[in-house]
């Protein structure tokens, strides 16, 4: 074990505050929302990438923001018993997986009490047994099924690289804490293997074929993002990639990555002229294959175009899947209402245990999806409808009342308007799939002050060595909107 405290922690200078650059020895004790190790220097919150809880660090102030310290380590001085050595040799330049240097199993403990503190304003003292341990990923590695990569004209420069290496082309993932730098990455731990492959042929082809690389801030260049996608089940690999224009040079490097890689089975390009650093574009074109690939779950097959959303990690989402059948507790006769359906994936898999399903979904494109994989699937008792909730689904709706609803906003969370008709609508049964817990206890608070009562928090790890935690919340409507009446019993 470390020393205590007043061994270990380096006093305030008397009468001033910390300023950059001031060295101090500091315990880490727990991690924050985005992964870093967190301290204390005197009555100061010290906030320190890659440092791991139980070790003891010489850290160095990089900024001070009231009462946080923004550090980084100088010196290790006594290691953690939950330190492991990283995988990836980019750890601490990517901005990725900044839980790498921690065991598996300590990271699930660290997330579990994450998901504590994000959900204490509306925990309170309430029932500990409330939030379960956390579900973790049977495969820590090689788990993603999608993986954006950008390019740029300025590389960042890693420490262990000699001086003189060449700055003006990078392939990869932006460096941590820069939108402007981009890592180039020979290989990625967390993708699927045999995007490595395809990113390493990618990257030296551009190069070979003398393709200019975007400039973030300038604005100009021909190449900008390269996006691979994988079918678990199927093997089906798609290669989007985003140009700033079309043209001959691109074709070409398209049908060189093509001949090095006959495991490609589908080949898109995206024009995209605007300024945005985004994977979009304004036009794509299908330059070999079907243009999109297909996955399978539970039995069902799901189509997967250039830019739909579909869970990147396939065999944790299985797993997600099972959470939320079991949180929602449908039964032969019940309507669900599949609210933010993106493509349709909860909604489709639940039909055949419901009478009925509605899924709403703002985005038309995803609606096409959703459509899609119903008709794909011969799926008959499901609808998809394009709008928003309290717009589609008024006083005068003809749509059926739901008894459960299962709603999976984005991070942002619900809209007040959604929390709104979701208390009018009253379902007896809600769950709510969040991917951000500190705005789901946002949400929460309303409907628990309406009739609904929290009966389970279940959280599941789908992105190990990240902070990215999902959370499967049920609530259940009594009708008494006192958040005392908290129902025990988690049996079922």
């Amino acid at each position: 074990m470390p020393p205590s405290d007043s061994v270990l922690l380096t006093p305030l200078p008397e009468g001033r505050k910390p300023r950059r650059d001031d060295e101090f020895l500091c315990q880490v004790n727990f991690i924050d929302a985005k992964g870093a190790g967190v301290g204390r220097w005197g009555e100061y919150r010290a906030r320190i990438p890659q440092a791991v809880p139980g070790s003891t660090v010489l850290a160095q102030v990089v900024k001070r923001r009231r009462d946080r310290l923004d550090s980084r380590i100088l010196e290790l001085r006594e290691v953690s018993p939950e330190a492991v050595t990283p995988r990836c040799a980019h750890f601490g330049s990517c901005g990725g997986c900044s839980f790498q240097g921690i065991a598996y199993p300590k990271q699930l403990e660290l997330m579990e009490e994450l998901a504590r503190r994000e959900l204490a304003p509306i925990l309170g003292a309430l029932d500990a047994e409330l939030i379960r341990p956390v579900i973790g990923c049977d495969s820590e590695w090689s788990y993603r099924n999608k993986m954006d990569f950008s390019f740029s004209n300025r590389r960042w420069i890693e420490e262990s690289e000699p001086e003189g290496s060449a700055r003006d082309f990078a392939l990869g993932l932006h460096s941590r804490g820069r939108y402007d730098k981009v890592l180039a990455v020979a290989r990625c731990e967390i993708q699927f293997e045999a995007g490595n492959g395809i990113l390493a042929t990618a990257s030296r082809l551009a190069r070979e074929q003398n393709l200019s690389p975007w400039d973030t801030l300038e604005h100009v260049g021909l190449l900008r993002h390269l996006v691979l996608r994988h079918g678990v089940h199927t093997n089906e690999i798609m290669v989007y990639l985003v140009t700033s224009r079309d043209g001959e040079d691109v074709r070409a490097y398209a049908a060189a990555i093509l001949e090095e890689h006959p495991e490609i089975t589908t080949f898109v390009l995206g024009v995209h002229s605007g300024r945005a650093a985004v994977a979009m574009s304004e036009e794509e074109f299908v330059l070999y294959g079907p243009g999109m690939i297909c996955e399978r779950l539970e039995g069902l097959t799901f189509e997967i175009s250039a830019t739909s959303f579909f869970q990147t990690n396939t065999l944790a989402a299985e797993r997600l899947m099972q959470v939320i059948r079991e949180a929602a507790a449908v039964r032969p006769t019940d309507v669900l209402l599949d609210l933010y359906c993106g493509a349709g994936v909860i909604g489709l898999l639940l039909a055949k245990d419901v009478s009925e399903v509605v899924g709403l979904e703002r985005e038309p494109s995803s609606i096409r999806d959703a459509n899609r994989n119903r008709e794909r699937n011969g799926i008959h008792n499901v609808r998809f409808v394009a709008g928003e909730v309290e717009a589609v689904w008024s006083e005068e709706s003809e749509l059926p009342k739901p008894d459960v609803c299962i709603v999976d906003p984005p991070r942002a969370g619900l809209h007040p308007k959604v929390i709104g008709t979701l208390i009018k609508l009253a379902p007896p049964r809600l769950v709510y799939v969040s991917c951000n817990l500190a705005a789901a206890a946002r949400d929460l608070g309303p409907l628990l002050e309406n009739g609904y009562q929290l009966k389970a928090v279940q959280p599941v790890d789908l992105f190990p060595h990240t902070p990215h935690l999902e959370g499967v919340i049920t609530l259940v409507r009594t009708g008494d909107g006192a958040l005392a009446h908290i129902i025990h019993d988690h049996a079922d």
